[in-house]
């Protein structure tokens, strides 16, 4: 199998400082959040941020649904560094600094547009019990802009240099048209661009710019919750979740050279995989219900270690076992944190 070389993965998103704490439900109440819920901050999450870190013993661990992904692959593959690319917008503050530094330290290869209108983003991952609602306050990560980034000769030099690209659905939110440039210079090279559905509200609030960017789409990820919302929003008139990976198949595509996939992970439940014509399940690694620390990050975990596979141009099925294995890791930590070696054969 081919060693990948620097920069063959590329990934864009929304670079944010996890702040995480235990709470109970009458602070989830408070704040009108969900136990699991995935929420973009108001007016009213503003004290949520200050509360949080006033009552709690709170954890800070670099986040953001792209950059936790390409991270992980990165510390899948180990050698050599700076595999994964990664872009999107930061502050000139504190927290800006930590996530440069956090990016370095997992030898991920960030350049990061920063700007001083706006802090660095924030989500303030709420846990109760095995559950985690998080409210993301985008600020900087919001300020992503094409022109003054994306565009630049050296910024998209990197772009092209890479042959996979992974997007996850929330950066639609920011800045579709970079997201667009880069899905269509993937299809146009017949290289692989990757999305996540992300969170129920971007099928809702967000379907024009997603189906704009869907018929460049070569793999599909999502969980079953983003799954169900997405195939309503479309009308696909069934809540069977492989008929739902079967129709999201079969939506238009641009290259046709490349059926898509979609993958659609259940928790604990089978990931659901469209494998040629056919839909497969595939079981997910045993855990004691005991061992599970905090299930954020688990399926950016399982997008990272499906990556890490998909460049070194590994199977359909072992890209899903990777994912697995890195899922299954991350759950037993706080925050996507892991180890300093991963142990996967």
């Amino acid at each position: 199998m081919p060693t990948p070389s620097e920069n063959t993965l590329f990934g864009m998103g929304n670079p944010l400082l996890d702040i995480s704490a235990v709470v109970d439900k009458d602070f989830l109440d408070k704040y009108g959040l969900q136990p699991n819920g995935v929420i973009l901050a108001e007016d009213k999450h503003k004290e949520l941020f200050d509360e949080l870190v006033q009552r709690n013993k709170v954890e800070y661990h670099a986040g953001g649904s792209t950059q936790n992904s390409v991270k992980i692959a990165q510390w899948m593959l180990q050698k050599p560094h700076k595999v994964a690319t990664f872009f999107g917008c930061i502050g000139t503050d504190r927290f800006g600094e930590i996530l440069k530094k956090k990016a370095d330290e997992a030898h991920v290869d960030a350049h990061y547009y920063q700007q001083n209108e706006e802090p660095t983003g924030t989500c303030a991952a709420c846990i109760t019990g095995d559950n985690r609602s998080l409210v993301a306050n985008l600020a900087a990560a919001n300020c992503y802009k094409k022109e003054k980034h994306l565009d630049l000769d050296s910024n998209w030099e990197l772009v092209e240099k890479a042959k996979v690209y992974y997007i996850a659905g929330f950066f639609l939110t920011v800045s579709p048209e970079s997201i667009f440039k880069v899905a269509k210079h993937a299809s146009d090279n017949n290289k692989i661009f990757g999305l996540n559905l992300s969170a129920p509200f971007i099928s809702q609030f967000f379907k024009e710019p997603l189906m704009k960017v869907m018929p460049y789409v070569d793999i599909l990820f999502g969980n079953e919750t983003e799954a169900a919302t997405f195939a309503k929003e479309l009308g696909f008139g069934t809540d069977d979740i492989a008929e739902i990976a079967k129709k999201t198949q079969n939506l238009p595509k641009e290259n046709t050279k490349r059926q898509r996939i979609v993958v659609f992970t259940q928790g604990k439940d089978d990931t659901v995989a469209t494998v040629g014509e056919k839909v497969t399940m595939f079981p997910v690694l045993d855990i004691d219900q005991n061992d599970i620390v905090d299930t954020n990050g688990a399926g950016d975990a399982f997008v990272g270690g499906f990556l890490s596979a998909l460049v070194q141009e590994h199977s359909l099925e072992e890209c899903i076992r990777a994912g697995h294995y890195a899922a299954n890791v991350i759950i037993r930590r706080v925050g996507c944190t892991f180890p300093e070696k991963p142990d996967f054969h």
